[in-house]
């Protein structure tokens, strides 16, 4: 049996998907030109800020900060009793 689908249905699914091709263009644009500059306008970083993203997430990671991350994965965290330690020191 198919479903109808009524227009208004329709209308509000085309623009969702229309709004997430818009972001997606807008975020490959603003990537491009920043690979290039370096700098981002202001009217971008607005943009940036709404959408909680920055053109640096779309960039390969650095050899040193890979380094960096695996030793700080092997190293031992401190534990709960040395925050509270810290903590008292403050008071």
């Amino acid at each position: 049996m198919t479903e109808i689908i009524k227009p208004e249905e329709n209308l509000k699914l085309d623009s969702a998907v229309l709004a997430k091709a818009v972001v997606r263009f807008m975020k490959r644009d603003i990537s491009e030109r920043f690979k290039q500059t370096r700098e981002i306008s202001d009217e971008d970083w607005e943009f940036c800020e709404q959408i909680d993203w920055h053109p640096v997430d779309e960039l390969p990671m650095k050899p040193e900060h890979i380094k960096e991350l695996k030793k700080a994965l092997k190293e031992t965290p401190i534990g709960y009793k040395a925050s509270e330690k810290f903590l008292e020191s403050l008071k």
